[in-house]
């Protein structure tokens, strides 16, 4: 799982030389040389054949997860935001999300709809832990996840069931004419789901967790001459879940455009101008949940939540000869976010008799410029980034239904200010198969839509926005020595981080009782408020390796140790020494891949993650676990495999929340998955 990195034009290095080819897709710039002085990670198409969702893919880099322990299969649109490094996880997520370079996370909440892109459509996914400064900016604070769509001029097509109703036809092709291709891409996926509340503690009103699933995009790519294509891609997709709490539900709906046209030059300057526009909507449902669990009181109905963004990004690349190779880039990038919830709440006789709009616009427009420097063993590079940020026409609108009488009516005042962020790194050859390397840097992350103006509630704990909030920042720095063999290669990664103005949901009381604003939290309940509470200071240890045993045998482990831990300040001391909500301490995976004949291959690997804290008070606690996942696979013949796959193979109870009175929820029990993979 090491890196990908393409080798300068100029002077190739048996450092650079002993990297793998990138595939350079129609209206893509190639990866800078200067990836070589930071973190990365290359997830290949070949490791996401196992897989039904690219979220599930990532779990093979430890510390990689979503807000909680469940995958986007059963989580809640809202908690699929992704973190890195287990520094201080969120449903938003601290990492940016892209598809060959333009954002995917949600213009109102910033989570992934993960199941909008097909993994058989990607040809790989590049993963960048630390700050995003240089080209990334906004959002890219504690990494960026860089997927690649897939240009092989070949099609796949994967139909499979699965435990519990599950049902999935897939599908990736490509059609070839003269100077035009086309990608189409789509996925249906049904499941009835399980109940994540099992065993004695659970009542009536613990239901199984159904899905349907549909997805569908595509891309024509034109040659406009021999170094220019131009891309244009069009995606649409829909998820309907339930929450597995009597009839609450979710629904989220979206569709995208981008343009994309690109020069990669074999010989002076290479560009890029991107465009894009993305539209999604959510319907959301909670409910309060009574002491027995066989009823649910609704509590909130967020019935449509439309919200949009845009973007544009220009750059310019180039290379230099000076006592060595220099190449530079600069650009220009800005987003646009608008969006509102619209939904119900306070339920009394039964009706709701409140509704409530929230919501308002956000921007971020900065320019930076990045370059490096080769010359022999070493690699130089640098950038330096100046963004500009806005919130603004913020509201938060509340009314009694049966009346019409207003109750709320608050406007947020405009705010704005700029941040600078940067990165160095520096990598030293040591021979043809080490290296080291050292890097710095910083990056920031604009407070979402929905943490700004929208309350939410999960069960009986109820979450309050802040329009207030102003953006986190990372400073950090790590050190690197790696080494790269004919069948091996190590890896041992140490790192210092530091968020100040990190947004967390910090309580403010407990139910029952009736709050300003928030309204009446039950028993067994809590309420909290998103505040720019302190800062998390973590150090961590990553260490990766693979060894390949013989030609038909390949080993694979990795282990990540992230210590980190909260400051209030002054807003919440309550929160200093403790440690951030679902942020595991230790995670670990290992695998093995093993051809046992030219037609039959195995694969295993287990993972294991310490136990997490689900609440910010660190007074629940979810246990610590191991989960063991197996593929096997047999090509009947050259063009169509059958495959049959075992998910929590040993059918652990693995903790994903627990609830205030100490009855915690479960993701998926064993699941066996079986299917038919065709390539044509």
């Amino acid at each position: 799982m090491l890196f990908d990195v393409p080798q300068p034009p100029q002077s190739p290095s048996p450092e650079l030389t002993r990297l793998a080819d990138v595939v350079v897709t129609a209206a893509r710039l190639s990866p800078p040389i200067a990836q070589l002085t930071f973190d990365n990670t290359t997830l290949h198409s070949e490791d996401l054949t196992a897989t039904s969702r690219i979220d599930q893919a990532l779990r093979q880099i430890p510390a990689v997860t979503l807000f909680r322990r469940a995958d986007s299969l059963a989580a809640n649109p809202t908690t699929q935001g992704l973190s890195l490094r287990a520094i201080a996880p969120t449903g938003a997520g601290r990492a940016l999300v892209t598809l060959d370079g333009v954002p995917i996370n949600d213009p109102f909440g910033g989570w992934i709809i993960w199941g909008q892109i097909t993994p058989e459509s990607l040809e790989a996914i590049d993963v960048m832990r630390g700050a995003g400064s240089g080209p990334y900016g906004a959002g890219a604070l504690t990494g960026t996840i860089a997927l690649r769509e897939s240009d092989r001029p070949q099609g796949i097509a994967d139909l499979s069931v699965a435990s519990r109703g599950g049902l999935r036809a897939a599908a990736n092709t490509r059609f070839e004419h003269g100077r035009f291709g086309l990608t189409v891409s789509g996925n249906h996926e049904t499941s009835d789901g399980y109940v994540p509340v099992r065993g004695p503690d659970a009542g009536a009103a613990d239901v199984p967790m159904d899905l349907k699933l549909e997805s569908l995009s595509g891309r024509l790519d034109y040659a406009v001459g021999d170094e220019t294509r131009l891309s244009l891609r069009a995606a649409s997709w829909e998820e309907d879940r339930g929450s597995g709490l009597g009839r609450n539900r979710a629904n989220a709906s979206g569709n995208s455009v981008s343009a994309t046209l690109s020069k990669q030059a074999t010989q002076g300057p290479s560009w890029r101008i991107q465009l894009w526009e993305n539209h999604s909507n959510l319907l959301n449902t909670s409910g309060a949940v009574s002491a027995d669990r066989t009823t649910v009181t609704p509590a909130n109905e967020q019935y449509r939540t439309p919200a949009r963004g845009r973007g544009a990004n220009v750059a310019l690349r180039n290379t230099l000869d000076l006592n060595g190779l220099l190449e530079w880039e600069v650009g220009l990038d800005a987003r646009f976010n608008e969006g509102q919830t619209q939904e119900m709440f306070r339920y009394m006789g039964g009706i709701f008799t409140r509704g409530r709009m929230a919501g308002g616009e956000t921007s971020v427009i900065g320019g930076y410029v990045d370059a490096s420097w080769h010359n022999g063993p070493w690699i130089v590079a640098g950038g330096l980034r100046l963004d500009e940020w806005k919130n603004e026409n913020g509201f938060r609108f509340e009314n009694d239904l049966q009346s019409g009488a207003i109750t709320l009516d608050e406007t947020d005042p405009a705010r704005s200010d700029k941040v600078v962020s940067a990165r160095l790194g520096i990598r030293r050859a040591l021979g043809a198969d080490s290296w080291l390397r050292a890097s710095a840097y910083s990056g920031f992350r604009p407070a979402t839509l929905n943490e700004l103006h929208r309350p939410f509630r999960v069960g009986n704990d109820l979450t309050e926005a802040n329009a207030g909030l102003i953006p986190e920042t990372l400073q950090g720095f790590e050190m690197e020595w790696g080494h790269r063999g004919e069948r091996h290669s190590l890896s041992a990664t140490l790192f210092r981080n530091m968020i100040d103005d990190v947004v967390v949901n910090v309580t403010l009381a407990e139910g029952p009782g009736t709050f300003p604003r928030a309204g009446f939290v039950p028993a067994g309940g809590v309420l909290r408020q998103r505040q720019n509470a302190g800062s998390v200071s973590a150090t961590g240890l990553e260490l990766a390796g693979r060894y390949e045993a013989s030609d038909t045998l390949g080993l694979k482990a990795a282990l990540a140790w992230t210590d980190a831990e909260m400051d209030g300040g002054m807003l919440a001391p309550q929160l200093t020494g403790l440690r951030p909500a679902q942020a595991p301490k230790w995670s670990a995976n290992i695998g093995a891949d093993w051809q046992i004949t030219p037609s039959l291959s195995l694969s295993a690997n287990a993972r294991y993650e310490s136990a997490r804290f689900d609440d910010d008070l660190n007074s629940r606690t979810l246990k610590s676990a191991w989960t063991i996942d197996t593929r096997a696979q047999w090509q009947v013949l050259s063009h169509a495999a059958l495959w049959i796959a075992a998910d929590n193979l040993l059918d652990e109870d693995i903790e994903t929340a627990m609830t205030g009175t100490g009855i915690a929820g479960y993701t998926a029990p064993r699941t066996v998955r079986a299917g038919v993979r065709l390539t044509y």
